[in-house]
């Protein structure tokens, strides 16, 4: 067995799965207490009145393709957000395990991380160098304890990227004793993809992806666990079935046709491009000191008063994230790089 599946909560091991009803084609289906007819405007594919499948096997098959994967290397999630509750459930044991979260980023960790009742170790990211990822310091201070570190590259809400030597050398690092959970949220909009090079050497790097960002899919809630199968298949016993809806598998489904992914690739490249545009000139504002380097869809800002320029935004109608309240984060609002004509709303807004 790989020491990294020595890191699983012995529990999970020996849970046996959930058994669902069989499901035929062509037979009639009276084995899963459903109805028998659609309901008023229902015009999916298989029906909202029957169960989904209890793991979508076409949806994994088609996810698995996009990503360059083999489909057993894939669980397909609610969103990326419920792979982070299930790896933190699936590894850390209440009162007992840690995880490290190198702040500032995304707050979910810490949450799913306060939920299961596990530790939480903050290492902070090193601002002076850019928001680097302080891998020896995480490395120095592992302890018996620590079962994952979660690295969201590009992070959110500093917007770069980690060097892929770095994570690897924190792979290489906590082998068979702890799991690196490399956060890929906005890594479409990165000039690089590091997947398949990172699981084909290291067994203890999961990695979690979302359709929210790169296939516009927010409202649907699609998120993808990858890793090495012996993993994901343990960890996926601790996933409920019928977890992820018809209408949500048919809706990423048609997104994942060529057409629509010409589409997306076309809208993605707008994004990057008026990435471009939207930094540089918030550098050329009065009250901005600095726009953060960005391999993601944002663009972190830092100003002489954050609250000062999200007000000036909100009078032209726009939402902005301040995150004055972060003391890593000192008078910094994170901006969403939006159509050219959002932008130039904003841009309007803050010139007023």
């Amino acid at each position: 067995m790989s020491r990294t599946l020595e890191l699983l909560r012995p529990e999970l091991s020996r849970l046996t799965p959930y058994r669902p009803a069989d499901y035929v084609g062509g037979f009639v289906r009276l084995n899963a207490n459903e109805t028998p007819w659609r309901p008023p405007g229902d015009d999916s594919r298989d029906g909202l009145n029957r169960y989904p499948d209890p793991r979508p096997a076409e949806l994994i098959a088609r996810l698995a393709a996009h990503y360059g994967v083999q489909p057993d290397a894939l669980l397909v999630t609610r969103g990326s957000s419920e792979a982070i509750d299930l790896l933190i459930r699936s590894f850390c044991r209440a009162g007992q395990d840690e995880i490290i979260i190198c702040p500032p980023t995304f707050g979910m960790y810490e949450f799913y991380a306060q939920v299961q009742g596990a530790g939480i170790r903050r290492i902070p990211l090193d601002r002076d160098q850019g928001y680097a990822l302080p891998v020896d310091e995480i490395l120095a201070q592992w302890t018996d304890h620590g079962k994952l570190v979660f690295v969201c590259s590009p992070n959110n809400p500093t917007g770069n990227c980690f060097p892929d030597s770095e994570v690897e050398r924190l792979a290489t690092g906590l082998a068979g004793r702890g799991v690196v959970v490399l956060d890929s949220a906005y890594i479409e909009f990165a000039a690089s993809d590091p997947l398949h090079g990172m699981l084909a050497r290291h067994d203890n790097i999961v990695v979690l992806r979302t359709l929210s960002k790169s296939l516009s899919l927010a409202g649907i809630r699609c998120g993808s666990m990858i890793g090495r199968a012996p993993l994901i298949e343990l960890i996926g016993r601790a996933l409920p079935p019928y977890c992820f809806p018809t209408a949500s598998q048919d809706a990423v489904l048609r997104c994942l046709g060529a057409e629509a992914q010409a589409e997306l690739a076309a809208r993605r490249q707008i994004i990057i491009t008026e990435r471009k545009r939207l930094a540089e000139a918030l550098a050329g504002l009065p009250d901005v000191l600095r726009v953060w380097p960005s391999d993601a869809n944002f663009l972190l800002v830092e100003t002489t008063a954050g609250s000062t320029l999200t007000a000036r935004a909100r009078a032209g109608n726009i939402l902005l994230r301040d995150f004055g309240w972060d003391p890593m984060l000192p008078n910094c609002v994170r901006i969403t790089v939006g159509s050219p004509a959002d932008n130039q709303q904003l841009l309007n807004a803050l010139r007023s």
